[in-house]
Formats: structure tokens, C-alpha cells, sequence
């Protein structure tokens, strides 16, 4: 088991990134890394800081950070805890199978310091299979100031390169996968998908309404900093909250993800998205039912559940 770890954040006040730290949360973008130290809560859990920024171009906008930052950095956070906790080579490949997460839009807020929020995770399932694979198993909970954050339930799996190599066949080279990557699609109006400028838009329009193809923009910083072999989770996650933005009619925050990730999704083929209306909640709160397929195929699933925007 690694010892206590520091990292920390590239900002004016603060040193960069060291690589190996960057590695260990798969970015290559100093100033996308999340994670700013690590300790042993207790025998079985870790506390994860993780530092967001007073603004951000992608996961910020009029004051209140994006829900998808508290995704974001709870798999930066299980990145690094899969290697230096449960012993997993960095040369294993990770993959989400469901995820569930749900924030509280009140502890949302930007001021005029970086935020810090806590993570405590634990994984009450941690199964190593005969070829090499991990199967893990982690929850999440994360405050800030005392507030609650968030909540999350993650299944994932660790797998090592020979099979790894062999389930993604000629795909899983990441750097030949992104060179084949289609050009983007037009895309979708910002403001109807809750954005500010189209370039954060990750759906594009096909003609009937609640359906869109995949918008991939492989230039884009953010989403993509550094070659994938498929299209990453964060982005499917992020059309799923678009797509419900579109539905609503309204501003709306997404508060709540049940996702399942069946496939890997590739570059080279077009995905289509679409969109349906599903019941309330149990407390009354709007959900919509966001699917993906891949010529014909399932790849992912979500349920997005919504608030109205504060304000």
C-alpha cells in the first residue's frame, strides 16, 4: 500500500502538477487535475481533497460550479486510489459498468477562493478474477465546508493489457482509435442544451425531435486532453445532461445519474442519442430517460433527474 500522497493543483499561487501525479488521475492537462492529497480514513476507507477551481471554462457558469465536476472528480479519486491502494498497475485499463451519483445544487456555489471538497471512499467490493481483471465496487461521499456534496455508487473494472487488448481488437491502440475519429457534426443550439457557446455542445441536431447524433470534438481540452481508444464516460455523461436540458424547456440542474455503460463507444461510427420523458421521483422531481446506440446497439443508459435552476 502507497504511503500518504500530495498533489497539487497548477494555479498562479500553487506549483504544477508533478507527471506521475497526472498519471495516476489519467490527465495530461496540469490544470485539469482535481486531486490535491490523499490519506488512510481507516482500515477500510480513504479521504480524497479535491480542489476546484474558482472558475473553469467547461464545469463553471454564473457562479455555480456544473454537476458534473463532483463526477469528475470522483473518478480522478478512484483512478488514483485503484493504483495506490489496491495495487493495480497503471498499465490496466479502467472502465465504468454503472454509476450512480446525486448532488445537492445548494453546495454548488463558486466564491472568490478555490473550493475544497472531501471525498471519503470506500470499496466494499474489491474482486480480482483468474486472468488478471479487477472487478471494484466503491461509494462516495463528499461535503464541502461541512455541506453536503454528493453521493455516488461506482462499479468499474480494472483490466490488465493482454485482455484488454483482445476485447477492444483493432481499437485498442488509442492513438490509431483517435486519429480515425469522425469530424464533428453541427452543432445543436448552445442555450437549448445549456451551454454557453457551441463549442461545449456535445450533441448535434438529426431532425426528429429528442434524437441527436453524438457531437465528438476531439480538440476540445477539456473533454479530450489526451488520446482515448473510445469515446470517454465524462462525455457520454455530459450528452445525457444535454439532452435533458433540451427536453425541459427550461434551465434546469442535473441533479442525479443512474447510468449504465454497456459498450465501448467508438470514433469512427456516428452514435446516436435520444431522449424520453420518465416518471417523477419519489420527492416530485423531473427524470429523463437518456439512451445511446452504436449501429443498432446499445451502448449506454442513463436516467437524469432534474431540479429547477436556482434563481
Amino acid at each position: 500500500m502507497a504511503p500518504h500522497t500530495t498533489v497539487h493543483h497548477q494555479d498562479a499561487a500553487r506549483p504544477p502538477v508533478q507527471p506521475d501525479v497526472l498519471t495516476l488521475v489519467r490527465k495530461s492537462v496540469p490544470g485539469e487535475a482535481l486531486v490535491t492529497d490523499w490519506s488512510e480514513a481507516c482500515a477500510t476507507a480513504q479521504q480524497v481533497t479535491a480542489r476546484w477551481p474558482i472558475s473553469h471554462s467547461f464545469h463553471t457558469e454564473e457562479g455555480r460550479y456544473r454537476p458534473l465536476l463532483f463526477v469528475e472528480s470522483l473518478r480522478q479519486a478512484l483512478a488514483l486510489l485503484t493504483h495506490s491502494v489496491h495495487d493495480i498497475p497503471l498499465s490496466h485499463r479502467l472502465g465504468w459498468e454503472h454509476l450512480w451519483s446525486s448532488v445537492n445544487p445548494e453546495a454548488l456555489w463558486t466564491s472568490s477562493q478555490p473550493a475544497t471538497v472531501t471525498l471519503m471512499i470506500t470499496h466494499p467490493l474489491v474482486r480480482r478474477r483468474r486472468l488478471g481483471s479487477v472487478h471494484l465496487t466503491s461509494h462516495i461521499e463528499a461535503v464541502r465546508e461541512g455541506v453536503q456534496v454528493g453521493s455516488a455508487d461506482v462499479q468499474y473494472t480494472a483490466h490488465p493489457p493482454a485482455l484488454y487488448n483482445r476485447l477492444r481488437g483493432r481499437y485498442a491502440d488509442a492513438g490509431e482509435a483517435f486519429a480515425r475519429a469522425l469530424p464533428p457534426a453541427p452543432a445543436a443550439p448552445a442555450a437549448l442544451m445549456g451551454r454557453r457557446d457551441e463549442r461545449e455542445v456535445v450533441l448535434s441536431p438529426t431532425g426528429p425531435a429528442r434524437e441527436w447524433e453524438l457531437r465528438v470534438d476531439v480538440s476540445h481540452q477539456v473533454l479530450f486532453d489526451h488520446p482515448h481508444d473510445h469515446v470517454p464516460g465524462m462525455v457520454l455523461l455530459e450528452a445525457a445532461a444535454q439532452a435533458a436540458q433540451a427536453c425541459a424547456g427550461h434551465p434546469v440542474v442535473p441533479v442525479e445519474f443512474d447510468t449504465e455503460f454497456f459498450r465501448y463507444v467508438e470514433f469512427d461510427r456516428p452514435c446516436l442519442v435520444a431522449a424520453e420523458p420518465a416518471l417523477p421521483d419519489g420527492a416530485g422531481r423531473a427524470r429523463v430517460k437518456v439512451t445511446a446506440s452504436q449501429e443498432g446497439r446499445a451502448v449506454f443508459s442513463s436516467t437524469v433527474t432534474t431540479v429547477a435552476q436556482p434563481g
